[in-house]
């Protein structure tokens, strides 16, 4: 609530918010096309009449912010929507489910097995939820006091916000850096000043995604650091979002019933620290 009003206030300039970035990054076109027209003269220098005859130009038509946001957040509220009802339904028919399970196994070392796998993994998870909160609110409380630091408006707010996207792996600290870059630039009239604020951003992204992560949730799950970034590649190219959220859990999950399975349990020594 005490942050409302001032991500209201950024909420009211974002219309115009790209207007005005687009006209302070002009300064640095006029370079680039200098650079850009540069290169075309020596590769036109270099090519026969006959050879550019023959090329083919292809132009790449890139959409706008506008229209990629128009067209991509339908898909992600209807995933995020579809999330929500089965995590309601999971949360709700848990304990039938496990029930069902212990009823239909044949034998009573079947059934306790089953039933400590079960309680094993929502422990497991459990510590994991409680351990990425805490890597985010440390990540937001860093990001806060670094903007404080440099002088950025707000910081709490930038705090507060790169704790919330944080929770989303990868493109949440990317959404969290895209805002910062806008909010620096149209903060402050020095464009090298204002790449400043996400530079750091991204480089306490860069220490908590690649260092601090992998190793105090390996830790708190007995999991290789290298199993969970490779689980996270995976399970992110499969779903996307949605799977970049579960492929720890999945991971924990996977390992706890390897632990508990014989036959399995070379696979689960592997998946340990």
């Amino acid at each position: 609530a005490a942050l409302a009003p001032q991500a209201g206030a950024w909420m009211q300039k974002a219309p115009y918010s790209i207007q005005r970035v687009q006209e302070k990054l002009s300064r640095l076109k006029k370079p680039m096309q200098q650079v850009s027209a540069a290169s075309a003269q020596i590769e036109k220098m270099a090519t026969t009449d006959a050879d550019a005859q023959k090329k083919t130009v292809v132009e790449v038509k890139r959409s706008r912010l506008s229209e990629l946001l128009v067209s991509q957040t339908p898909d992600f509220m209807a995933q995020a929507l579809m999330m929500v009802i089965l995590l309601y339904f999971l949360l709700a028919y848990d304990q039938v489910f496990l029930m069902k399970l212990v009823k239909v196994l044949p034998t009573l070392q079947d059934k306790k097995r089953a039933l400590s796998i079960a309680r094993e993994i929502e422990t497991c998870i459990s510590k994991y939820l409680l351990m990425v909160t805490c890597i985010n609110l440390g990540l937001g409380t860093a990001v806060g006091l670094a903007m404080f630091f440099l002088g950025m408006p707000n910081p709490v707010l930038w705090g507060a916000m790169a704790a919330a996207v944080n929770f989303v792996p990868y493109l949440g600290a990317t959404v969290g850096i895209v805002a910062m870059a806008l909010a620096a630039l149209l903060s402050f009239d020095n464009v090298g000043w204002a790449l400043v604020f996400p530079a750091t951003y991204i480089v306490i992204a860069i220490l908590e995604g690649n260092f601090i992560t992998p190793m105090l949730i390996g830790h708190s799950l007995t999991l290789n650091p290298i199993v969970i970034v490779i689980s996270l590649m995976f399970w992110g190219w499969m779903w996307g979002i949605a799977g970049a959220i579960l492929a720890v859990p999945i991971l924990a999950a996977f390992k706890i019933f390897c632990d508990h399975i014989e036959p399995l349990a070379p696979v689960g020594e592997f998946l340990s620290t």
